[in-house]
């Protein structure tokens, strides 16, 4: 899912093994990051300029909605922003902006708003104030509504935020690490309070290496008793009407539009990014953490208060030298399998395409099918397209 700079790519191979597993394109579902301005943000896997990536972006719309797939085609993400260190206004703000330029450059391409918009989805963070985050989602939902509408005129499929939410993996300290059960079980809560329709709970290990199998088990069940104990998942919109939480969701949005007032000042997203709009909101949010952090002004639970001198469990650490082995050896099969001329046809195909403006998708899907890599079809867009260099 977190694909971005090679979402059409992956996205192809997808819809082949479904044509050689005789699942038709309507059949396939799930889910391709496709969110490239996050990456020049706070990521930072891009790999080719962001006018290119854009028109690829709405290319991967285009085809999952002519194919009538059950794929999202985009998952467009704050959660980055935030971990960077965005506040959650912040991380409403630039989500959302993205969102418009995605939508905008794909209505430029010819392409209805209600044809690919019901099928947008949404990736936020939730971190620890646990009424702000369940408050920031409610905001989102709103905000979103209302943009879409007012902007694109469009309908209550479109204006209906689909979201995601991971919880805070910047919250995890590898101090005190079992502390991260309960900041992870806080952060699923407020998620589903706020009212997310699908839910990543990270291991409390995660500070201190990939989870193990015991720790990715226990986030698995903290889910399970959020979705069939607490009764949550019987309402849709457990703290409407609490005067506190509404007063937290107006300030946000509020705080939201202002900041999109800004990006719109700017020209939209992609301009804001090449002006460093967002990297220098984010840089400046994140410092003031740090600092409150540091001072003792923001408290984290054994870290900078009713800390000890507890050494961190040692986790072992799998064996990369044999993974990467193992994939060499498989990438070596399909070359020495594949026909060669067929797969310097199609990729010849998506760098003529590339070059010019005929749609990607079908000749990315026709490279994939003649078995070119990954790395040969990013390479045929990176001779027409070349590298995105960040300003200064």
């Amino acid at each position: 899912m977190t694909i971005n700079a090679t979402a059409a790519i992956l996205l192809a191979m997808y819809v082949v093994v479904g044509e050689e597993q005789g699942v038709p394109r309507t059949k396939l579902t799930g889910t391709v990051q496709n969110d490239v301005l996050k990456e020049y943000i706070a990521r930072g896997t891009y790999i080719y300029p962001a006018a290119p990536s854009l028109r690829l972006v709405a290319d991967i719309f285009g085809f999952v909605a002519r194919e009538g797939m059950s794929f999202n085609p985009i998952s467009i993400s704050g959660y980055h922003m935030r971990e960077a260190g965005a506040t959650a206004a912040q991380e409403v703000a630039f989500t959302l902006a993205n969102a418009l330029e995605y939508v905008s450059v794909a209505v430029a391409a010819g392409l209805d708003v209600n044809a690919f918009g019901p099928r947008l989805s949404f990736f936020f963070a939730s971190h620890n104030n646990l009424l702000e985050e369940a408050a920031k989602f409610r905001a989102a939902r709103r905000l979103w509504a209302r943009l879409v509408r007012e902007r694109f005129g469009a309908d209550d499929a479109t204006a209906r935020l689909r979201f995601h939410t991971q919880t805070g993996g910047v919250t995890l300290q590898a101090q005190q690490s079992m502390n991260n059960i309960v900041r992870v079980a806080y952060q699923a809560l407020a998620a589903v309070l706020g009212g997310t329709q699908s839910l990543h709970t990270n291991g409390y290990d995660e500070a201190l290496a990939l989870p193990t199998e015991g720790s990715a088990t226990l986030a698995l069940r903290t889910q399970q008793v959020l979705g069939y104990e607490t009764g949550l998942a019987d309402v849709v919109d457990p703290l409407g009407g609490s005067w506190y939480v509404e007063a937290l969701t107006d300030r946000i949005e509020r705080e939201a539009r202002t900041l999109l007032e800004e990006v719109d000042g700017l020209g939209g997203a992609a301009r804001a990014i090449e002006r460093g709009f967002f990297q220098e909101a984010i840089a400046r949010s994140a410092y003031a953490q740090q600092r409150a952090q540091e001072s003792g002004e923001s408290v984290v639970v054994g870290v900078n208060r009713f800390a000890d001198e507890s050494a961190p469990p040692v986790i072992e650490v799998p064996n990369f030298l044999e993974l990467e082995a193992r994939q060499r050896e498989r990438l070596a099969d399909a070359r020495a399998r594949r026909n060669p001329a067929s797969a310097t046809a199609a990729l010849a195909a998506v760098g003529r395409a590339a070059a010019g403006s005929e749609a990607l998708m079908p000749l990315i899907v026709e490279a994939v099918r003649a078995r070119a890599t990954l790395g040969e079809i990013s390479d045929a867009l990176r001779a027409a397209w070349g590298t995105y260099r960040p300003p200064g």
